[in-house]
């Protein structure tokens, strides 16, 4: 390197960060960048499309608690890598992405590939601007680190000029950022245990971000101290151990009716870090807005997030996996005995494990179950959108926190990219992406991803020739109108093997245990991953719904 840059400044500040590896798509408009990664030690992984790497990041950064990093050219690269910014910002995700963007001489006069990031991003991220004086790259780089993970974590995106990034530069970086505790003031600890003492019908529902194993582990010794049932709002399943007596299950899309129900009949709901959105409230009806039967405590880091949609009865701007390691310290057994209020809720959880056949020779409930016996508890899942998800979020049991990735926004797409992240982050760990057949094909050549960069990932995607979720809802409203659903697929299997990984076909339960034994094993042994494609009948549309059902 012949002199210092923009560029290599940028680099520093992210080393600074304790940044170790970036995701990206390269581009002419972030040259001096690229230049700059080629001596550091962060390691950069390159995707094949944006929207893959942006989703790699989104799940590095759930993984890491810091945020993931991506790096995209401007225009379409920035467009393309909107739908990982979305992820992130309803996941509450910690993330920075970088676009390379055109030379500042030339903004504002819809020059090559430009696109206002500004105007594209505000609804999206937490924070966008542009970094137009080189000198000032290492303090716009500490703001966004803080941004990102302070109070609700989130996206940041920054525009990268290429002639600032270019420019001479030699500005010192800033250390790492500085984040707040998150703790909540010891009153309001005071006050929710006070409620929580004396309710008779107490229901706790776990979600958001600001979450960590330690926190988990505090959790679990509330619930039991405290005698307090734990549902998981939708996509946080791996909170809490879904074997603890106080787990009854997940609160989100198909959730158990008996659960519904005693959302409804708790006397008091302990929402901690659940935004208690849409899914988390089957479409706002468990609880009415905005003035529910039920009293409410609501903890979340965002305070603007309190009162949003519910007035609750005691609001805590706070950390939920920060206070939770409070109230785990201030936890003691209630005034009220309530034993068996946990119990019936965990036996109706038990119940609702139990699998409801489906038709076909192949059947989802006995895919999960053998999941079930043969991953070690530190195995991460993965997937996307869709119906076959429901068969996973219903029948599988989280053991470890972060070991569940999946889009609270139900994006398609994201189960590869995020097992990709997975395993680069966790090499000694199984991951396993469970995908459509049209989740899969929205990112399907992110397997040269994984191929070139030795994450042995194995995916499973599940092929009925149809969008599924699309074709249920489509079903019920227009019946015997199928329309824009049907999907003409390649040989999955065969499409794995032409990048040289294993692949299989599987079409029937009885070859399913051997082929993904063999899989796991490939990838046990090899840097390389596997597919096996799943067949399922079309008329399995859901763990309780078929297609006759909907058209007898």
């Amino acid at each position: 390197m012949t002199h210092p840059h923009g560029g290599l400044a940028l680099v520093k500040a992210l080393q600074q960060q304790r940044v170790e590896r970036v995701f990206c798509v390269p581009g002419e408009s972030y040259l001096a960048a690229l230049d700059a990664l080629h001596e550091a030690e962060i390691e950069t992984i390159v995707a094949r499309q944006e929207g893959g790497a942006a989703m790699m990041a989104e799940a590095d950064g759930k993984l890491s608690g810091r945020p993931g990093v991506a790096f995209v050219t401007r225009g379409p690269g920035a467009t393309n890598a909107a739908s990982g910014v979305h992820v992130a910002y309803q996941d509450s995700t910690p993330m920075v992405l970088f676009v390379g963007q055109v030379a500042s001489d030339q903004r504002d006069r819809e020059a090559f590939q430009e696109v206002d990031l500004v105007a594209m991003f505000s609804p999206l991220a937490k924070w966008v601007a542009n970094i137009d004086r080189v000198d000032r790259l290492p303090e716009y780089i500490s703001h966004a680190f803080h941004v990102a993970q302070s109070g609700r974590p989130g996206p940041v995106v920054l525009g990268l000029p290429e002639d600032m990034l270019s420019s001479d530069c030699d500005a010192a970086p800033v250390p790492a950022a500085t984040l707040p505790s998150g703790l909540a003031a010891q009153h309001d600890v005071q006050a929710v245990m006070r409620a929580i003492g004396s309710a008779e019908r107490p229901l706790v529902i776990v979600g958001g971000g600001g979450w960590s194993a330690r926190a988990a582990e505090a959790l679990g010794h509330f619930a039991r101290l405290c005698e307090l049932p734990v549902g998981a709002s939708f996509r946080c399943q791996d909170y809490l151990d879904n074997r603890h007596p106080n787990y009854v299950g997940d609160v989100g899309i198909g959730i158990n009716p008996a659960l519904a129900q005693r959302v409804r009949d708790a006397d008091l709901i302990l929402a901690l870090g659940a935004r208690l959105g849409e899914m988390t409230t089957s479409g706002y009806t468990l609880l009415t807005p905005p003035l529910p039967r039920q009293r409410l405590i609501h903890v979340h880091a965002d305070p603007s997030e309190l009162g949003r949609v519910y007035r609750p009865e005691l609001a805590v701007v706070a950390c939920a996996g920060a206070m939770i390691e409070q109230l785990a310290a201030a936890a003691e057994a209630p005034s009220v005995e309530r034993g068996a209020w946990v119990r019936a809720a965990r036996d109706d959880y038990a119940s609702w494990q139990q699998p409801e056949p489906t038709p076909g020779a192949l059947r989802m409930e006995n895919v999960i179950a053998r999941l079930n016996e043969v991953l070690g508890d530190d195995a991460i899942l993965t997937n996307g959108a869709g119906n076959y998800s429901a068969w996973l979020h219903r029948y599988y049991r989280y053991r470890g926190f972060r070991t569940q990735l999946a889009p609270t926004s139900g994006s398609m797409g994201y189960g590869l990219p995020a097992a990709i992240a997975a395993k680069l982050r966790h090499p000694e760990r199984d991951a396993i992406c469970l995908a459509g057949d049209g989740c899969f094909q929205m990112v399907s050549q992110e397997l040269g991803t994984a191929c070139q960069y030795g994450a042995a990932v194995v995916i499973l995607v599940i092929n009925n020739g149809m969008y599924g979720t699309i074709r249920m809802h489509q079903q019920k409203r227009y019946p015997r109108r199928p329309s824009a659903t049907d999907l003409v697929n390649p040989d999955f299997a065969a499409l794995a093997r032409a990048y040289g990984v294993f692949g299989e076909t599987v079409d029937h339960d009885d070859a399913f245990a051997d082929a993904l034994s063999r899989a796991l094993e490939h990838t046990r042994r090899s840097a390389s991953p596997a597919l096996l494609e799943l067949r399922q009948d079309r008329q399995a549309l859901s763990p309780r719904l078929t297609l006759e059902q909907l058209n007898p």
